[in-house]
């Protein structure tokens, strides 16, 4: 945790999150004070993190319109809780990345959908299909891994 609350680090994070903009939390708390929220408060959230005591605050739902009709429910963590969350993703990913298989494409830097899609195809017309996983999301999107 050392590493997350260090200096340089929470910095490159706190640049990120003002990039990043994003509405408020539950708190209230916008991008623009976060700031000079964390001049009073940070030393305490520092604290609470180091000695694993920091709760992260309720996530506020959003409904979004979708196109075809209907809703998408977002949760909005709370900016510090963004922050924090930033600083431990540029602690954690740069370790954990090389241990994550090459054939997983969610949420990886330098891969997407576009690249799962490559890739199937390549399995399909180059040594054939295995087996086959169809998954059912809860957002009514199908889709199908085959390796």
């Amino acid at each position: 945790m050392e590493r997350v609350v260090e200096r340089g680090n929470m910095r490159r994070a706190y640049r990120r999150v003002l990039r990043n903009q994003g509405s408020a939390g539950v708190d209230g708390l916008s991008v623009e004070g976060l700031g000079d929220w964390l001049k009073m408060h940070w030393p305490s959230v520092k604290q609470a993190l180091l000695e694993g005591r920091y709760v992260p605050q309720a996530v506020r739902r959003a409904d979004i319109p979708k196109p075809q009709g209907g809703v998408r429910t977002l949760g909005v963590p709370s900016v510090v809780d963004r922050l924090i969350q930033q600083a431990l993703h540029q602690v954690l990913q740069p370790i954990l990345e090389p241990t994550f298989s090459a054939s997983s494409y969610g949420f990886r830097p330098g891969k997407s959908a576009l690249d799962a899609v490559r890739q199937a195809q390549a399995y399909v017309q180059g040594v054939g299909i295995g087996w086959s996983i169809s998954i059912w999301r809860s957002s009514s999107i199908e889709s199908t891994m085959m390796c």
